[in-house]
């Protein structure tokens, strides 16, 4: 295996040349949160080989490992070289050695996507609108339209009053028929700055004639402002009219021709296919998740155009690969591209006629676990685990997020990080056998050999895991009890802090607006924000 270290300077060298690049930071998200590179995709070692296919699908991709330089990324790099990753590079002396080579670190996560928001505001001056000017508005009766480009989930749990639900790359495919009357104005919101940003500089590149504006800071500038959010509410912008649908495809191929978004046949991406072991290959559905699980493309992942653009390493971690987009009209692949090429993705193609027409498959996305290795053994029935608890002949250890564990865990479960075993099980009660949960029992089947090689005890594994022991009646229990790991697995977001929201609103805030100064000092980051110089030659057939 052609494994080395690679020195900070040699790290910053290489990210400024072309060719393909993944930077993985495998350490858990506390400390990826706290400080790393700016295009550090998170990878963390505890649930890296569920992760790795899809983040990094051509297994000749050249890989740097980030940790602290405490020896996970060696054993990040022993996980991958058994999965057949052949290019593999750890940085010497971690994070910390980045940082004491004068390099800059950032903190948050999803970085390149919020600093990319923040220099298209700049860039582009998008209009935005204050909180208290918005709810001036809404109070004068005048029409109005808010659209809100987050998942509906998020949403559900929180919302600007009248708001309706048009996440991301639906907002041009929908705005048509939301606001026909082109003197009203459409503001768009998110929970803080990117998706309000994007989603409004989208209506704006697709030339639609209403006044658009972004709310300034979200639903957190709407709080601050001291106004209620609702909750629970769960209205979604209606699919686009016959007549909607016309008017949004017309703005996509105006957007396509000023920026340069190429189209893409079947046979192209046939081609692009036969090269992926030699240039890596991304096939994402830029559709909702409800339309995915409908049917789907073959070998495409679920990738929500707006959350595509706001989390772009969270699906794209290959620095230089190529990108296929797909959807049904060509208008919600369009606007996804039209951004992706703006954040510096070179190769970025819509697929022609997208899923029309194709053999589909049904079903929600799943991860990519071909050649996982799992545990063999049979699982535990719920009945079987329920019997063995009742006679304290088991202890149970919880590998979800410390997030999942404490809003519900099995009685009795104890949380562990996967990555952590090795001290966790110092800190539990003995006990002649352990059973592993996880959510749906996959990261379990993964950790069950390593735990056994490290306790010599029997270990076994729950059918269907922690979602099968729901299914089958169980109860669970809540709250923060029996951490044998510390929760360092999850960045905790300003909501999660109840008694201080205000204040981590406003940090998050003037974090975020910051980035702007901070790529600057960095010099990494590979934007070219507008319009390209010459559009004749770039919407050519691929």
């Amino acid at each position: 295996m052609a494994r080395r270290s690679i020195s900070p300077a040699e790290l910053k060298a290489r990210l400024r040349q072309p060719g393909e690049l993944a930077i993985l930071d495998v350490r858990e998200e506390a400390a990826h949160h706290a400080a790393k590179p700016f295009y550090a995709a998170f990878a963390p070692l505890s649930r890296l080989e569920i992760l790795i296919r899809d983040l990094v699908p051509r297994r000749a991709t050249p890989l740097v490992l980030l940790d602290d330089g405490n020896g996970l990324a060696e054993r990040a790099a022993d996980v991958l070289d058994a999965m057949g990753y052949s290019d593999l590079a750890v940085l010497d002396g971690g994070v910390p050695a980045w940082q004491a080579a004068g390099y800059e670190l950032f903190s948050g996560v999803h970085v390149p996507s919020k600093a990319f928001g923040e220099v298209v505001e700049q860039q582009c001056g998008t209009p935005h609108i204050e909180a208290g000017d918005l709810k001036a508005m809404m109070d004068s009766g005048k029409p109005l339209v808010v659209l809100d480009s987050r998942p509906i989930e998020e949403f559900r749990n929180m919302s600007i009053p009248g708001g309706v639900d048009a996440p991301g790359a639906e907002l041009a495919y929908r705005v048509h028929d939301m606001a026909p009357d082109p003197s009203v104005p459409v503001v768009v919101n998110c929970a803080g700055r990117t998706r309000s940003i994007i989603g409004a500089q989208s209506l704006i590149n697709a030339g639609i004639p209403n006044p658009v504006f972004a709310l300034k800071d979200g639903t957190m500038g709407w709080t601050l402002a001291g106004f209620d959010l609702d909750h629970g509410r769960d209205v979604m912008a209606p699919d686009p009219s016959a007549e909607g649908l016309a008017r949004a495809q017309a703005c996509a191929a105006e957007v396509a021709r000023r920026y340069g978004v190429r189209s893409l046949s079947l046979a192209g991406l046939d081609r692009l296919r036969r090269e992926s072991a030699d240039h890596s290959l991304y096939v994402l559905d830029v559709r909702s998740p409800a339309e995915y699980e409908a049917g789907h493309l073959p070998g495409a992942a679920s990738a929500p155009g707006g959350q595509l653009v706001q989390e772009t390493e969270r699906w794209i971690a290959t620095l230089g690969a190529r990108v296929v987009l797909v959807d049904d009209t060509g208008v919600r692949a369009t606007m996804t591209a039209s951004w992706l090429l703006q954040m510096g993705w070179e190769e970025v193609f819509v697929l022609e006629g997208g899923i029309v027409g194709r053999t589909l498959t049904r079903g929600a996305w799943k991860p990519n676990l071909a050649g996982l290795q799992l545990d063999p053994r049979p699982p535990l029935r719920v009945e079987e685990l329920r019997a063995m608890i009742d006679r304290d002949e088991a202890l149970v250890i919880d590998l979800a997020t410390s997030q999942d564990y404490i809003k519900g865990h099995i009685p009795g479960a104890w949380f562990a990080i996967r990555a952590e075993l090795d001290e966790a099980v110092t800190r539990m009660p003995g006990t002649d056998v352990y059973v592993l949960t996880s959510p749906d029992n996959v990261l379990a089947r993964l950790a069950a050999e390593s735990l056994r090689q490290l306790t010599r005890k029997s270990v076994l594994t729950l059918e269907g895991g922690t979602r099968g022991w729901v299914a089958a009646g169980g109860a669970l229990a809540s709250g923060p009890e029996r951490m044998a790991s510390e929760a360092r697995d999850v960045a905790l977001k300003p909501y999660h802090h109840p008694d201080e929201i205000a204040q981590r609103m406003r940090d998050y805030l003037v974090w975020e607006v910051g980035l702007v100064a901070q790529i600057a000092r960095d010099g990494d980051h590979r934007f070219r924000v507008g319009p390209l110089q010459n559009t004749a030659a770039s919407v050519a057939e691929a």
